[in-house]
């Protein structure tokens, strides 16, 4: 009897002490949280800043051109998955995307993309910093590569891959982190081909 009492009595003090503010009381100084500004966002890499300043230079027009430098270009993206996304929805994800290799056109109809490719991460070397999912996309042109891509680096309508645009936002609830990486090829290296000596030449012939 006497500990339910003394229950009773800690809870009402409890609850008169919730209803009935105390006096307030000065906080020292060094034991409030500091209040911090939201970490700004790095700067721009050398090689987006390259492109910003090729598009102020020539134009939106000339930047997103077909015939703008004409070249193998490359576009590799990379995806990781918040951790609710189950496999059906990775592998929609997946379909919409390959399907840009068709939807992907100019104004005229012409295609924009020469080939996508894609695939889940299985490298064993432990430096895939979570991401699960990769494309490979090729264009003919940095002015096909710079109409797919849009924004943010081409934002004027008319100039910019609606199909793309309609894609990105159709993947961004299901992604934790995205990583893009584009580069024109270079160079093309093979190992060299089998030599025919005039032995195996003979003996095909028997």
């Amino acid at each position: 009897m006497l500990v339910r009492k003394m229950i009773a009595a800690a809870s009402l003090g409890l609850t008169v002490a919730a209803l009935c503010p105390a006096e307030a009381v000065l906080a020292q100084p060094y034991s409030l949280p500091i209040a911090t500004s939201p970490a700004a966002p790095p700067p721009p890499d050398a090689a987006a800043v390259a492109v910003q300043q090729d598009l102020a230079q020539v134009g939106v027009a000339a930047f997103t051109a077909p015939a703008f430098r004409p070249a193998l270009i490359r576009h590799v993206v990379l995806f990781r998955f918040l951790k609710d996304v189950t496999p059906f929805q990775r592998a929609e994800i997946a379909r919409r995307f390959l399907e840009l290799a068709a939807d992907s056109r100019r104004p005229d109809g012409r295609p924009v993309v020469e080939s996508i490719e894609t695939g889940f991460q299985n490298s064993g070397e432990g430096v895939d910093e979570g991401y699960q999912m990769g494309f490979l996309v090729s264009f003919r042109s940095e002015g096909d590569r710079n109409y797919y891509v849009g924004r943010p680096v081409v934002t004027q309508p008319g100039f910019f891959d609606p199909a793309h645009d309609a894609f990105k936002a159709f993947a961004a609830p299901y992604l934790a982190g995205i990583m893009t990486f584009d580069y024109r090829v270079a160079a093309l290296a093979r190992p060299p081909e089998p030599v025919k000596t005039a032995g195996s030449r003979a003996g095909h012939r028997k």
